[in-house]
């Protein structure tokens, strides 16, 4: 399997015609319709992974989506794992439902994907992603929290398709948008460490969340998540979450106070 996963990356490398599809979005406006389609190419692995996530983050936002950027992220790294080919992420449900399948060989064992620690990464895979074995557990752990779920289940010939879904909007923005004032949003401690964090260094992900913090990967992303819900913090093209002009005026009267 580790020599299908090189010619994989090999073909990644060597492509330097744009016009050659490496994946397919469909965006579904409304399912009255034909979706939109955005093909997209990469001239590597890094590039395809960039593309492919900002791309279906930024098409689900569009269209009213709640989906974070880093859920996407972590699935569509983890694909690889399964030697995924022929990929198309469907974008339904105003943005909150990402279905992302293939044509590979597939998981073969998709309860233990699940179990932390669990990694079917070889050493060659090893050297573009993590494969550590906490991605995919601490998406679903994530999603959950979130009131959303994550399946993996298999293609109808080959391949797999995992389904992200999020709840849509329960009345965070309404709230905010119904002149809830900055200062009275209900953060712990922890919460707001994060958010000086954001400002101390401009833009941060999950990980230096938790290195500087000294907590989980899975609290942080939990933390940043429910920052984001409140519209105090945003992710920008990185994925990496900076603070929104709300952001700003919370952590004003903070320290003004």
């Amino acid at each position: 399997m580790e020599s299908y996963f090189k010619r994989f990356i090999d073909n990644l490398e060597q492509t330097r015609d744009e016009s050659k599809i490496a994946a397919r979005l469909a965006i579904y406006d409304t399912l009255r319709a034909a979706p939109r389609i955005v093909e997209l190419g990469a001239n590597d692995y890094e590039e395809f992974i960039n593309i492919l996530a900002t791309k279906t983050y930024q098409s689900s936002k569009e269209i009213g989506g709640n989906m974070p950027y880093t859920i996407i992220r972590e699935v569509i790294e983890n694909l690889i794992h399964a030697y995924f080919k022929d990929v198309v992420i469907s974008i339904l449900d105003s943005g909150n439902t990402v279905r992302i399948s293939d044509q590979g060989p597939g998981i073969r064992n998709k309860e233990k994907a699940f179990e932390p620690g669990f990694s079917t990464a070889t050493a060659e895979m090893k050297r573009y992603i993590k494969g550590v074995g906490s991605g995919l557990p601490i998406t679903k752990e994530t999603l959950s929290f979130l009131g959303g779920a994550l399946t993996v289940e298999d293609n109808l010939d080959c391949g797999t398709v995992i389904t992200l879904k999020v709840p849509g909007d329960a009345g965070t923005q309404k709230e905010l948008t119904g002149g809830t004032p900055p200062a009275s949003f209900d953060l712990n401690k922890r919460q707001r460490q994060v958010l000086f964090l954001i400002m101390e260094f401009g833009s941060v992900g999950p990980s230096k969340i938790a290195s500087e913090l000294g907590i989980s990967l899975s609290t942080a992303y939990r933390d940043l998540i429910y920052l984001e819900e409140k519209s105090l913090i945003t992710s920008d093209e990185q994925g990496k979450r900076v603070l929104t002009s709300m952001g700003i005026e919370y952590l004003d009267e903070i320290l003004g106070s």
